[in-house]
């Protein structure tokens, strides 16, 4: 039981925010096209680095999320430096994040966490921009409009939309790690004992680079390492080093190191892993050792033990909304996954492709067959990848009603 008070505690202190943060993603997913991101990220100078920047400290996207959208911006014009700083600075926080940050840490560690977000992805951002202007980085992002930015017409679609992102989507995405997040932290709060990491404590450089060194490598969404950074601090370890961990669990794992060298080459994945480590040890000893502890402290840490079981009826109804949606969206994503296994990736080669026009108009066309789930056209190749459980007979109708032809 105690176990499961600890994990009830977590949830009613962060579902308000929580949910606040999805209907906010919500919006700006339906109102902001991804589009008009890519057209002011095309230098390499430090404008588009802090606009890039800027633009991704707000979404709530994970590290794993936010590899088909920088991909998508790189290969829309985004130079490598921009995509790099929107790498690094959109995985550390998010408006969900943001808001549950602060009821469960506070406001100072809401302040610093996007502060740092944005101080790390300029400085990745500008040693990449380095490497492009030295000519250390030779390929030339493709010329590829940004896809899937169509954007539903009319206010109430676009409300719908915003609410369905939000509500069903977004909470699929991060859903599954939220719950393990808050798990493991309420595991850490009841099973660990209060004086385990009071010897580490006392070295806040030595947790941290312990810290690093679990972080890195795993995967943590940026909300669901909130409460696991909140059971930390209460079992002795420093702000700082609960910073370090929101910082590079959520930024860094092997799988975006490993697409990143791909899309991007090898110097650009390091510097990007290295910004970020660099990042999260400076900004945790100087909230060690440079801002007062007072600000800091947990809010409401120490009524937990005398009340800790006295919620009130706005958390209580948000936290059932929150467990209703995450139950949704795990039928959402089965029914998604049956579907999945039934798709099939299948590549057509397209003749009379000219111009990005072209290009447009095809994708534009196949991406109105039943059936089609993604759609990517290469205007060099002439090559349209199609994934989904179309026909092809559909595909080869829909490009022919374009105005161009399928190469057998």
């Amino acid at each position: 039981m105690e176990l499961l008070y600890a994990l009830l505690n977590m949830l009613n202190e962060m579902s308000p925010y929580v949910l606040l943060g999805f209907f906010i993603a919500g919006l700006m997913h339906a109102f902001m096209p991804r589009r008009t991101f890519a057209r002011h990220l095309s230098s390499s100078g430090w404008r588009a680095v802090v606009k890039a920047a800027l633009a991704g400290i707000p979404l709530p996207l994970c590290s794993c999320g936010v590899l088909p959208a920088a991909v998508a911006l790189r290969r829309g014009g985004a130079s490598r430096a921009a995509a790099t700083s929107f790498l690094v600075a959109t995985p550390q926080t998010g408006v969900d994040s943001i808001a549950a940050t602060w009821s469960l840490l506070g406001p100072a560690f809401a302040v610093v966490r996007p502060v740092a977000a944005l101080v790390t992805a300029v400085f990745g951002g500008l040693a990449v921009g380095c490497t492009e202007r030295t000519g250390a980085v030779q390929a030339e992002a493709p010329a590829a409009a940004v896809s899937g930015d169509e954007m539903p017409e009319g206010f109430g679609r676009k409300c719908v939309a915003a609410l369905r992102y939000g509500f069903i989507d977004l909470v699929g995405s991060i859903g599954g790690w939220l719950v393990a997040g808050l798990v493991i932290a309420a595991l850490i709060t009841v099973y660990v004992p209060a004086d385990c990491f009071a010897a580490l404590g006392r070295w806040p450089l030595l947790s941290m680079l312990a810290v690093l060194a679990v972080a890195v490598p795993m995967y943590v969404c940026a909300t669901g390492s909130i409460p696991i950074a909140m059971s930390l601090v209460l079992k002795g370890l420093s702000p700082g080093t609960a910073l370090v961990l929101l910082m590079a669990g959520p930024a860094a794992n092997f799988a975006s190191f490993a697409l990143i060298s791909r899309e991007m080459g090898r110097w650009a994945a390091l510097v990007y892993l290295a910004s970020i480590i660099a990042g999260a040890l400076l900004f945790g000893l100087a909230v060690d050792y440079l801002l007062p502890p007072a600000w800091f402290a947990l809010p409401g840490v120490a009524g937990h033990a005398c009340c800790a079981h006295e919620y009130s009826p706005l958390a209580m109804a948000c936290s059932a909304a929150l467990v209703v949606l995450l139950l949704v969206s795990a039928v959402v994503s089965r029914r998604r996954h049956r579907v999945d296994s039934c798709a099939a990736t299948r590549v057509y080669r397209i003749a009379g492709m000219d111009c990005q026009h072209c290009r447009a108009a095809v994708e534009r066309s196949i991406r109105g067959v039943e059936g089609v789930r993604a759609v990517d056209v290469d205007l060099s190749s002439r090559l349209a990848t199609v994934e989904g459980t179309q026909r092809d007979e559909a595909v080869v109708e829909a490009v022919r009603a374009a105005g161009y032809d399928v190469e057998s």
